[in-house]
């Protein structure tokens, strides 16, 4: 089924008409089972056919996660408005099934077996001890004013690293300056005059929640994981980052891209996650399209 792609431009908006019309013909041309959701800009959802393929997940990593209860539970994460946008109503479909969740595409990626094995080249690149166990969904403590703690959900941890993962999100949430300084150590962390907002509201407070997070732990570290098209979400972190007090704190919180990461995959994965998401690393760019598609992409989808 042929689809002009067009590539996106620096906010949510261009890249999830990228990964729309990449996901409509990548649906098409291998058979997988999904459905559109209603609306000018309709995003693709997949679900899992008879043989056991998913068309969200690179086979080899989705395996994976079959195989581990942990893992397996996150596929269950509730799609909260699948229910309004699709034509089957089908309120039971899950957010790890649509083409724009990062939760599936971080999954993707650090559930392959190549990548959490104890030396792979990505554990090394993120400073990832062999022995640390992936857990997706982790609930940290982070300590409040009131003596009481907030388990807010950060997307993965691994040892001392906390990742946060984004794609299509269109934003780090927006709050009213009461609710960051419930938490005892904002003051102490952030330069408030510094931080993006205005007189009313903070902008990035999920950045700001995932930051607090680590730092309630002495040696734990922070990474924000999106896309390099997403300009808008770089120069918020960068924002966010350049208010923490302290140049020994700063060096802990890290972002890094999607595309950075993918040099440190093996290659099927990489030229999987080209043709799916757009995501090419140097070695990889938009002239490796057609060559991943006739060869090695080929072999990559089967199980």
């Amino acid at each position: 089924m042929p689809c002009e792609i067009q590539m996106a431009q620096g906010g949510p908006l261009g890249l999830r008409r990228e990964l729309c019309a990449r996901n409509i013909r990548w649906a098409a041309e291998h058979g997988f089972l999904h459905e559109h959701t209603v609306g000018p800009l309709p995003s693709v959802l997949y679900r899992a056919d008879e043989y056991g393929r998913h068309g969200n997940f690179y086979p080899a990593s989705y395996s994976r996660i079959l195989d581990n209860p942990g893992w397996r539970r996150r596929l269950a994460k509730t799609h909260t408005t699948a229910r309004r946008h699709l034509l089957s109503h089908d309120a039971e479909r899950c957010e790890l099934d649509s083409c724009n969740s990062s939760d599936a595409l971080l999954m993707n990626i650090f559930c392959h077996p190549n990548v959490s094995s104890p030396n792979s080249t990505l554990r090394s690149f993120l400073s990832i001890s062999p022995n640390v166990r992936f857990v997706f969904g982790h609930r940290p403590r982070v300590p409040m004013m009131n003596g009481r703690v907030d388990c807010t959900e950060l997307d993965l941890c691994a040892g001392d690293l906390l990742i946060e993962a984004k794609l299509t999100e269109g934003d780090f949430q927006t709050a009213r300056w009461e609710l960051p300084r419930r938490y005892r150590d904002f003051d102490v962390v952030f330069d408030s005059d510094l931080l993006p907002g205005d007189t009313r509201r903070l902008y990035g407070y999920q950045l700001v929640r995932g930051i607090l997070a680590a730092f309630a732990d002495e040696t734990s570290r922070y990474c924000l994981l999106c896309d390099q098209r997403r300009s808008d979400l770089i120069d918020l972190w960068f924002r966010v980052q350049s208010a923490i007090r302290r140049c020994d704190q700063r060096w802990r919180c890290i972002l890094v891209t999607w595309q950075e990461l993918s040099q440190t995959i093996p290659m099927p994965l990489r030229i999987w996650l080209l043709e799916k998401y757009g995501i090419a690393s140097p070695t990889l760019d938009s002239t490796s399209d057609s060559i991943g598609r006739s060869n090695a992409l080929e072999h990559s989808i089967q199980y």
